[in-house]
């Protein structure tokens, strides 16, 4: 019989191999879309649309998946999504029309609800204090986005964009097979308590949970979103082929999804607060550099007439930026979750649900907001314009709850120690006082 630690380590290496793969569908059509972009003739925001279904549903499903996942145990929950969205992968490469599409994009969005199933299926095979890690290692998963950058655009220059569904079909419907072999299930794990999804939902009134939710709509669904987006915006906005732009793009998508671990690690050790705060600093200054347009100046000289010179971001250094985001939300995404571990142990199924829904509706709003913009406005860096306003949002939420409330706190219970010190000294020396005058009263 197997012991326990093997079956820990067995879980989530399987755990985190099906994710990677479940991560690499979910975002394959922010690869085969660029040439289905050409073939239909698609503007910005019907790309946005194309990339961002999938994205939707697996989000939306994320809630329900997470629920049953504490109801049912994660093992026959993941492999009963596995083997549902093979089909609909294998059928894209017959599709035609845009609508046709958007509806196996939305089959295919189940795989991006396999998160919340996972994430809860790996953190009960583990000790509260190496939960963060085990999450972290299970989270590394979204490097999936990665491995479709290195292998969706060879397949698409090699053969066709219609391969690429093709072999993806093959290699889910292999993982769905290793997946149950190398797995175990526990019942204590499940949550047999009848309580309804309505009572679940009560949950909703935390205050926390929203604050959760915000902040990795920035640290996960920025990095769908962004992931999505970079090899159009390399290609139009550095004009590379494809396959160099995917390439390039790996520089964020895939430290982003192996870091996860180490930030797992670091929020047992430094605790959830600090980890994400110093994350969501560290990529607001980065998006900064990276939302700068290329501009044009004019200064008017009395002498000279005018002098006319230029400024933008160059390639080098828009990429560094583009890395230091990428870094900062990996190790954001894990301290997330290490906050969901600490409070909410045991219904973390659905509240991981509820907040891998809200950073996944990041995900899906923002290719589409990202193709609107650019219709509208015309400026490339608008983009990350708007990340960086999400994320200072994330920020100034966090100091008011965060920091400013225990400074508070600490202020009063400063001046409530104080004003009882005061009133302990008065009172003793009212005693002296009334001892004194007793003293005289009766020599």
């Amino acid at each position: 019989m197997a012991s326990q630690r093997f079956k820990q380590t067995s879980v989530l290496i399987a755990n985190t191999f099906a994710f990677t793969m479940c991560f690499m569908v979910w975002t394959m059509f922010g690869e085969i879309g660029v040439p289905i972009a050409e073939q239909l003739a698609l503007n910005g925001t019907q790309f946005g649309i194309l990339t961002a279904v999938p994205i939707l549903i697996g989000s939306l499903a994320r809630l329900p998946l997470g629920a049953m996942t504490d109801r049912y145990g994660g093992r026959p929950v993941f492999f009963m999504i596995l083997l549902l969205i093979v089909p609909s992968i294998w059928m894209v490469q017959f599709a035609t029309e845009y609508w046709q599409f958007l509806v196996l994009g939305g089959f295919i969005g189940l795989a991006g609800g396999s998160f919340s199933v996972g994430i809860t299926y790996t953190a009960k095979w583990f000790e509260k204090d190496r939960q963060g890690l085990a999450m972290g290692i299970f989270g590394a998963g979204n490097a999936g986005a990665a491995v479709t950058k290195f292998i969706a655009p060879t397949v698409i220059v090699v053969l066709s964009w219609q391969a690429v569904p093709n072999i993806y079909a093959a290699i889910m419907l292999i993982t769905a097979i290793l997946f149950w072999f190398f797995t175990f299930s526990n019942p204590d794990h499940r949550n047999t308590s009848k309580v309804s999804l309505r009572d679940q939902a009560k949950v909703l009134n935390d205050p926390k949970v929203w604050k959760y939710c915000q902040y990795y709509s920035v640290v996960f669904g920025g990095y769908v979103g962004v992931s999505l987006w970079l090899t159009r915006y390399y290609m139009g906005e550095y004009g590379m082929g494809i396959q160099l732009a995917a390439l390039v793009a790996t520089i964020f998508v895939l430290p982003s999804g192996v870091i996860r671990a180490f930030g797992g690690w670091l929020s047992d050790r430094f605790g959830a607060h600090t980890v994400t705060w110093t994350c969501m600093w560290a990529s607001l200054i980065a998006l900064f550099i990276m939302s700068y347009p290329e501009t044009s100046y004019s200064i008017q000289s009395t002498t000279d007439g005018s002098v006319d010179f230029s400024f933008g971001i160059p390639i080098w250094l828009f990429t560094a930026a583009l890395f230091v985001v990428g870094i900062s939300w990996g190790i954001g995404k894990a301290s997330v979750f290490k906050y969901l571990s600490n409070d909410y142990h045991e219904n973390l199924g659905l509240v991981s649900g509820i907040v891998g829904l809200a950073g996944g509706m990041g995900g899906f709003l923002l290719p589409i907001m990202f193709g609107a913009l650019v219709d509208l406005t015309g400026v490339a860096t608008t983009v990350w314009m708007l990340c960086f306003g999400v994320t200072l949002v994330s920020i100034i939420w966090m100091w008011w709850t965060e920091r400013r409330v225990p400074m508070l706190t600490r202020k009063v219970l400063a001046e409530t120690a104080l004003s009882n010190t005061a009133a302990s000294q008065a009172a003793v020396a009212g005693s002296g006082k009334l001892s004194n005058q007793f003293e005289e009263l009766n020599p």
